[in-house]
Formats: structure tokens, C-alpha cells, sequence
């Protein structure tokens, strides 16, 4: 292109330069080509000079990207990457000396820019200074200005700042932004400023959508207010989605009350919504922590039927239930199906629990020759397989290829954690006094 005849125009470079960012970590390659223009003579205009300056910013060069502006008055956008990338390199003195010296008016975007290199480098204080700074000059700010200031920490003040604009009609906001305050108030654990944010919005006659309620409901069961995230699940002006159902099924289930999410299973099968993956493992495990494993697998059978693919969660927490209540046979058969079904990957954690419940059910012969095959089935053991397989050999009384197994194990180079030892009954009653000194320091010498 730089060899051409004619010279390439000012435009033919801005189509290339606007083209070459767009692949990413090609930074580079625009500041050779504008040199390049630059020595042809052919002189930047601001949208050339904004490109360069973004550029160079991503390129951490923010002393150069400075430089570059000089001679051309800058546009909001120049300004912008410029501070992005003074943000970025944790130069906010200059960020901030770069705003008051702003020749144009910064925008909501510029100062949002400011505020989030601020919050992420702690500096809250100051970001609420220059919020308040926003407020003087007329700018108004939106939910990404105050969702920023609830992620650092500072919701008290947000929600303050929130409440004060909304009083004095420079705040008009919508469902979207209570939304986004709501959502961060409640990861934040705030639930109280969410709750009231959530009355306030329904003063103003605002309809909440089903993403706030979402947010409200996950927190309200996190808190374990199961009551009142089912009133508003009842109370609900919008339609509930499958997120929906699954929060409340899982808030339901974490309170031993798995009778209640299986209803609202039902609920949302009349309503046309199908569960996912989540909803029936939610619910299995919910049942077999209550060591109802019948149910559990009458859900398994729902799920299956209704055309919801199982996953390696789903059979893990059905084959330790099977194997605690010693339906050693049933798991092992569970796990030939996992085997068969085309993409599914039997992981150590499944073998692991197999494993156990052969040991424990007194197959330590079966659990032996499974832990040998490992290898031929491509799995690796961890620190629980091994431990869980050196835990049976002991307690058969099996110490000569238990103490074979913790030196294969160091072999490996993996390290079972001294707690783990003296937590596991058997492995302390088998490898007690000097023989528990002689155990550690085989696997930690």
C-alpha cells in the first residue's frame, strides 16, 4: 500500500487503521502503519489520531499515546482512550488532571471510565469524589456509574447518592437500572438495600421484569427466607423463567424441603417449561441427602423421559447414595451405562466413589482389581482414590500392599495431606504409633 502510485489518501489509511484493531493484539501494527503514513506526509486528522491513541494505550505506551494528541484538538472519544489508558497503567492523577483539563465537555463514559479504574484499584473514596463531581457539573449517571461503586464495597453510598438524585428529579431511572443496582446489592449480600430498592421501584410505579426478581429471590433463599422468596415468587407481575424455578427449587431443596421444589417442578411443566440438567440434579441430590433413593431415581427416570441428558454430576450423586445404603451391584452397573453413553467421561471421582463403597461393603478384592484398571481406562488416581483404596487394604488387614500403594502413590507425585491421615479412622488404627510415623514418612520423605 506504502509503495503505490499515487500516494494512498488519508482515507484509504482510515479504512485500514479501523480494520486492524478489530484483530486482536494487533496494537502494533497500527503504530507502524501511521508511522509509516507520517513519513509518506501524510497528516492525521482526529479520526486517525483517536485510533493511534487507543492503540498505544493498549500497548501500555501512555507517555507516546500523550504526545500524539498535541497539535489536534481532541473529540470525548481521544479523551476517552486516553484515560482508559492511563486507568489501565494505574495512573489515575493523570487520569483525573486529564479531566479537568479537558478542552470539551467529558461525557457519562469518560467519568464511568475514571470511576471503574478507581474501584478496581481500591481507590472507592475518590471514585465517590468524582461521582459527586459528576452530580456538580449536570451529568447524570447510569447503572453502570453506580453498579461500579456497589462492587467496591460502597452500596451504602450508592444507594444514598441513588436515592438523593431520584429525590431531587436528576435521576429518572428505569427497570434496567434498578435492575443492575438490585442484582449487584444482592451478590454483594446487601439484601436489605435490594429489598428496599425493590419496594421503591414499585412506589414509582415501575414494573420489575423477571431479571429482578430473579436477583431478589436468589438472595432472599440465600438468606434462608424461603417464605418470603415464595410470596414473591407467587406475586410475581411477570412471567418466571426457568431460572426462576430453579432458584427457588435449589433454596427449597438446601432447606431439606425437596417435596416443595418437586412440586414446583410440576408447576412448571404445566406452565410449558422444561427443566434443565440443573433442575433434576438439584432435586436428586435433595432426595438423596434425605436418603429417599427411590424417589430419586423415579426423578432420574423423569428426567431421562422428559429428554434431559444426564451428566457425570447427576451419576455421582446417585451412585454415593447407592453405595452408602450398599447397592454396590446397581452402581456398578449405573457406571457401565455412564461408559456407554457417547460423550460422557468417567472421571476419578466416579471410580473414587465406586471404590468406597466396594471397600466398605467388605469387596476390597473388587475395589482392588477396579483401582489397578484405572490405567487401562485412561484415569489417573488422586489423593482420594488412593486414600480411599489404602483406607480398604488396612482395614482387611492388608498392610503390605497398603504400604506398596503409598510408595506407587509418592511415585506419582501426589501428596495425601497429613490431616487426611489422622482424620481417616482406619488409616490412624492401622497405622498407629511408629507405624503411623513410618506411614507419613514414606509418602512426605
Amino acid at each position: 500500500m506504502v509503495h503505490s502510485r499515487p500516494l494512498p489518501t488519508i482515507l484509504d489509511f482510515t479504512r485500514v487503521l479501523t480494520a486492524i484493531p478489530k484483530m486482536n493484539k494487533h496494537h502494533d501494527a497500527v503504530v507502524y502503519l501511521c508511522r509509516k503514513m507520517e513519513a509518506l506526509g501524510i497528516s492525521h486528522d482526529l479520526y486517525t489520531c483517536t485510533i493511534l491513541i487507543h492503540c498505544l494505550c493498549r500497548c501500555s505506551r501512555l507517555s507516546l499515546a500523550k504526545m500524539t494528541k498535541l497539535g489536534i484538538e481532541p473529540s470525548v472519544v481521544t479523551l476517552g482512550s486516553l484515560l482508559n489508558g492511563f486507568c489501565r497503567g494505574n495512573r489515575f492523577r493523570e487520569a483525573l488532571s486529564l479531566v479537568d483539563a479537558m478542552g470539551c465537555e467529558p461525557n457519562f463514559v469518560v467519568y464511568n471510565t475514571v470511576i471503574n479504574g478507581l474501584c478496581k484499584n481500591g481507590e472507592a473514596d475518590k471514585a465517590l469524589e468524582v461521582l459527586r463531581l459528576m452530580e456538580k457539573k449536570g451529568i447524570r449517571g447510569d447503572s453502570v456509574t453506580y453498579n461500579t461503586l456497589c462492587s467496591s464495597g460502597r452500596w451504602s453510598e450508592a444507594a444514598r447518592l441513588v436515592r438523593d438524585m431520584i429525590k431531587r428529579r436528576k435521576l429518572d431511572p428505569n427497570v434496567i437500572f434498578y435492575s443492575g443496582m438490585i442484582h449487584v446489592f444482592v451478590k454483594e449480600g446487601n439484601l436489605f438495600d435490594a429489598v428496599n430498592l425493590y419496594k421503591e421501584m414499585i412506589r414509582r410505579s415501575v414494573d420489575p421484569n423477571v431479571f429482578t426478581y430473579n436477583s431478589l429471590i436468589n438472595g432472599l433463599c440465600i438468606d434462608g427466607r424461603l417464605g418470603e422468596a415464595k410470596r414473591m415468587f407467587d406475586s410475581m407481575r411477570c412471567s418466571p423463567d426457568l431460572v426462576t424455578y430453579n432458584t427457588l427449587i435449589k433454596g427449597f431443596c438446601k432447606s431439606k424441603r425437596v417435596e416443595d421444589g418437586m412440586k414446583l417442578l410440576c408447576h412448571m411443566s404445566r406452565e410449558g417449561i422444561i427443566g434443565d440438567v440443573f433442575t433434576y440434579n438439584t432435586l436428586i441430590h435433595g432426595y438423596c441427602q434425605a436418603g429417599k433413593l427411590s424417589v430419586a431415581l423415579k426423578v432420574f427416570g423423569r428426567m431421562v423421559d422428559c429428554g434431559v441428558a444426564p451428566d457425570v454430576v447427576t451419576y455421582n450423586v446417585l451412585l454415593g447414595c447407592l453405595c452408602s445404603k450398599g447397592k454396590v451391584e446397581k452402581a456398578m452397573v449405573m457406571v457401565e451405562d455412564m461408559e456407554k453413553r457417547e460423550g460422557m467421561y468417567v472421571d476419578i471421582v466416579t471410580y473414587s466413589i465406586i471404590i468406597r463403597g466396594m471397600c466398605r461393603s467388605g469387596k476390597v478384592r473388587e475395589a482392588w482389581c477396579l483401582f489397578c484398571s484405572l490405567a487401562l481406562k485412561g484415569v489417573k488416581p488422586d489423593a482420594i482414590a488412593y486414600r480411599t483404596m489404602i483406607a480398604g487394604l488396612s482395614r482387611k488387614g492388608r498392610r503390605r500392599e497398603a504400604d506398596k500403594l503409598c510408595r506407587k502413590m509418592k511415585e506419582d507425585g501426589i501428596i495425601m495431606p497429613i490431616k487426611c491421615i489422622h482424620n481417616d479412622e482406619t488409616l490412624r488404627d492401622h497405622h498407629a504409633s511408629s507405624s503411623l510415623a513410618e506411614f507419613i514418612k514414606v509418602i512426605h520423605e
